[in-house]
């Protein structure tokens, strides 16, 4: 199937793509394509304008530390992230996540901006991102503003995003020492979406004990979600198997997971358990 007809605009710097998307009432951003291409063709989207962002003169395609935290641009692709030697040894679970994404011609082209304002619920990248708690930079008419990961999905394909702003750069706080990371995501074949994708960041201290957790659900909700009593009953604790187990089971709450031809809801709340369990381990064996 063809898309429907629309205009295209290449333009050749930010303020010029912003200024598109304010005089075009339904226009949509074009980076990567993968997730925006697939669904004109299918007629699931028909925006009447594509704002494509490949001819702007800013750099928007880079992985740069900075003081306190690790800035991606918006535009830097899947296969970038997975190849990044800084996220390799500093955000192993960012690399986790890349490494899953489709295949190989995905990952060339998709972009970790595309990817999180495509606001997929069962997304790898920004799954694994919520456990990082990072801030989004959007830029519009006004300049630019940060967005809290809290803030930012608000629905199943849908942020906060305003119809005039385009996402520019995620800044991710560094992690303290004794940290540690994994994402890990259960699905029918190598590359497909995730039934259930779970990010995982742990912070320990010299004993052992779990300082704090943060966990990350995929693909079980209307949107990304933090399994918070998770995280709130695992911080002050070692982790054993018996803490683990507990773990699982509050991972759960908060879950909305839907039916479908790829599992049930019931399948899906089981496999939180199992893939919470196993993300926590592997983060775990990470810590140093």
């Amino acid at each position: 199937m063809n898309p429907k007809r629309f205009d295209y605009f290449a333009p050749e710097s930010l303020n010029e793509a912003i200024k598109i998307l304010a005089e075009k009432e339904d226009a949509k951003v074009l980076a990567g394509g993968q997730s925006l291409i697939a669904l004109m063709k299918l007629r699931l989207a028909a925006p009447q304008a594509i704002v494509d962002l490949n001819s702007v003169k800013e750099n928007l395609s880079y992985i740069r530390e900075e003081n306190g935290y690790l800035a991606i641009g918006a535009m830097t692709t899947h296969d970038e992230i997975e190849h990044s030697e800084v996220i390799k040894s500093k955000f192993t679970l960012l690399n986790d996540a890349a490494s899953k994404i489709g295949d190989q011609q995905v990952r060339n082209k998709g972009t970790i901006g595309g990817s999180c304002c495509h606001a997929d619920p069962a997304a790898d990248l920004p799954t694994a991102l919520m456990a990082l708690n990072p801030t989004f930079v959007a830029t519009g008419p006004s300049g630019s503003r940060e967005i809290s990961y809290e803030d930012f999905f608000v629905d199943t394909f849908t942020t906060s995003l305003a119809r005039d702003e385009i996402l520019t750069e995620i800044r991710i706080p560094y992690l303290e020492q004794r940290s540690g990371s994994a994402y890990i995501k259960h699905s029918r074949r190598e590359g497909d979406f995730a039934i259930v994708g779970v990010g995982a960041v742990l912070l320990m201290d010299k004993s052992n004990v779990c300082k704090e957790a943060r966990i990350s659900l995929g693909a079980v909700a209307p949107t990304i979600i933090r399994a918070k009593k998770a995280e709130k009953y695992l911080a002050g604790k070692k982790i054993t198997e018996e803490v683990l187990e507990e773990v699982g089971e509050r991972a759960r709450d908060g879950a909305d997971p839907p039916s479908d031809m790829h599992g049930s809801r019931e399948y899906r709340l089981d496999m939180i358990k199992v893939f919470t369990k196993r993300a926590i381990k592997q983060a775990l064996g990470r810590v140093r």
